[in-house]
Formats: structure tokens, sequence, C-alpha cells
């Protein structure tokens, strides 16, 4: 293992990743990987919290999302990608952890409630769905990570997973509940309270219009909404053609508006060239330049961006390199959550016998 400090992050596979996550998370993972041991999690017991009736498209959205990542630029020799359900500690982890956090607080969590609302589960949501964010802080917690890139939508999970990482280290190892977060581990913790680490955009808008309240909605597979890291330049082309701009445009009163246009508002986020957006932004103002040339604009962009990503994607086509480089990194985290997991049971004085965890390909 690395000496270096930790990072754990990673994504549901509930489809490919698009947009949103790249500005969201993953571009911080491809430029922190020199500096931190970095561990990506491909949580696919959590999909099941919404797809248990979809196991074979939650397997092949894993073979994706990995194929996502690599494109992206996440190199297998200088981090870690695991599948979440051939963890076993962190399953333990869980209900250990969940002895720490009363139901109200779960219920309290804000992104649960979203979901509930976003995803119209009523009250049928299975008690999977409660009780993934105290399984999502053991995801975290199980490598003991320092720092955790995230989107904004995710920071109250990470939230939960600070207060587990105090209480644990205050009940079992005797921590002060007056130091600081960062001294913890110096004075006998064995949790780190990890920091978050937030993309430079905190939530990237879709392609569409605003929902009902007149706020445009989070850019979304489910929305249909979003521009996928694996689309092809047909795709985006088709995707941002289509895009909504302001409805009122070329109006007397209103010759054209910046604020809350999806196509500026992704201009800002991706175009390098910040001298052609200011200058194009005060042309589009006084109604000089049209949504067409502003949008082919905005094709070449995102194609040079999204381009590289498509071209290592096809070196990666085969399923069973994926699933090598897969099993390659999951017995690595197996390494580490092991390790806590004693450290843990240790801590909790129920360490009664060692074990190994070894992982082999099916027959």
């Amino acid at each position: 293992m690395s000496t270096k400090p930790r990072l754990l992050t990673g994504d549901t596979p509930t489809g490919r990743l698009h947009l949103g996550h790249y500005v969201g998370s993953l571009e911080n993972r491809v430029n922190m990987q020199d500096d931190y041991e970095c561990f990506f999690i491909i949580a696919n017991a959590h999909a099941f919290t919404t797809r248990k009736d979809r196991p074979a498209e939650v397997r092949q959205s894993v073979i994706d999302i990995t194929k996502d990542f690599l494109a992206a630029g996440i190199d297998p020799k200088r981090s870690h990608i695991f599948v979440q359900s051939e963890i076993p500690a962190i399953a333990e982890l869980t209900f250990f952890f969940s002895m720490l956090v009363p139901y109200a607080r779960v219920m309290r969590n804000p992104t649960i409630k979203d979901e509930i609302r976003d995803k119209q589960l009523g009250s049928e949501y299975p008690f999977g769905f409660l009780l993934y964010p105290v399984g999502q802080v053991a995801d975290i917690l199980c490598v003991r990570p320092h720092v955790v890139p995230v989107g904004e939508d995710q920071v109250p999970h990470l939230e939960m997973a600070r207060e587990v990482a105090r209480r644990f280290n205050q009940l079992y190892c005797g921590v002060d509940s007056h130091l600081a977060d960062e001294e913890h581990l110096a004075n006998g913790g064995l949790l780190p309270v990890i920091e978050p680490k937030l993309g430079r955009v905190k939530r990237l808008v879709g392609t569409g219009g605003p929902g009902e309240n007149g706020q445009l909605l989070k850019m979304s597979k489910s929305l249909n909404n979003s521009i996928l890291l694996s689309d092809s330049a047909d795709d985006i082309k088709k995707k941002v053609m289509g895009m909504y701009t302001d409805p009122n445009r070329l109006k007397a009163t209103d010759p054209g508006t910046i604020e809350n246009n999806p196509l500026w508002i992704f201009h800002d986020t991706f175009n390098p060239d910040t001298q052609w957006v200011e200058e194009t932004k005060a042309l589009y103002r006084n109604g000089e330049i049209g949504d067409v040339a502003c949008k082919k604009k905005l094709i070449e962009v995102l194609d040079a961006l999204i381009a590289p990503m498509r071209e290592r994607r096809k070196e990666i086509d085969d399923d069973s390199e994926v699933l090598k480089i897969l099993q390659q990194g999951t017995d690595a985290t197996n390494a580490a959550a092991e390790e806590t997991l004693l450290l843990v049971k240790q801590a909790m004085k129920q360490d009664y016998f060692k074990r190994t965890i070894s992982l082999s390909e099916l027959a």
C-alpha cells in the first residue's frame, strides 16, 4: 500500500456518466491521482435501492462506468477501481455504524428527501433505501481516506460520515469531544473526519428547460437532459442544437439574456477561450448574434473535450479486460478494508479471530 494520503469517491451504476459527473467530481479524481492513493467505488449494491428488478442493467452499468473512468483518465496503475459488493467489510461496517446513527438523523438527510420526491417513490421505497446513507458512510470509511471529491448533492452524505467518525473515535477510542476534527488521529482516533473536495461547478444544469418551480433542472440521465462522456460527435451536435436557451430572445425589450441560460452556463463551464465568451456575451445581449452561432461554437468545445475520451474508450472495449482491472482494484481495496474492519473490531473489543479475503474469477 502507498504511503500517500488516501482519497475515496465513486458512483452508483445507474447508467453511463455525463458532463455533470465530470465537472462535479471526475475531473478532480483524474487530477489528484499523483498526490493521493485513490480508491474509486462502483456502488452496485446501492443501485438495487431503485433497480432491484433490473440486475442485468446494474451489471452492465458497472462495466460502462468503469470504461467511463478509464476513458476520462483514471489510471488503474495509479488508482484502485473496485466493486462495492465484493468488499465484505463494507457490509459489516454498515451494521456497526448503523448503531451510531439515530433513525431521525437519517430522515433529516436532505438527499434522501430529494430522491424520494424526484424518483416519485412515495412510501413504497425499500428499507434498504433508508439504509444506504449509512452504507455510504461505510463505503467511505472502509479505507480511512482523508479527502472525498464529490458533487454538491453528496455533501449531506459526507457530513454523516464525519459525524460517525467523530462518534466512533469518542466512544471507542477515547477521543475528547472538544478536540478539533484534524486532531482526532493524533490523539488516538481511528477514523479520519474526512474532508469533501467539491468540483469547480457545484451543480451543472441540463440541456432542457426549467422545472415546475421555474428553476433550471440539474443534468440527469433520468430527465433526458444530459450529454454523456461517451456521446458521439453527432449525439453532441443534436443535443446542443436542441438545448434550451432564452424563450424571450430577440424581443425588443429583451434581445438576449445570459443569466440562467444553459447555453452560456455551458460556455462559462467548458469553453477555455474566455475572451471569446465575454465578447460574444456582449453581442448576444444586444441581439447581434444568434443562438445557432453560439451553439455551433459550443459543439466544437464539447467535442474537443469528449473526443479523446471516445478514442480511449475504443481501446478498452474488451469487457474481460475491464473485469481484470476491477479485480485488481477490488483486491487492493479488500486489503485496506479488512485492515480497517480489524481495527474497528479491536476498538470495539469484538476481535476474536483473523481472516483473509481473496478473489478468484468465476469458473
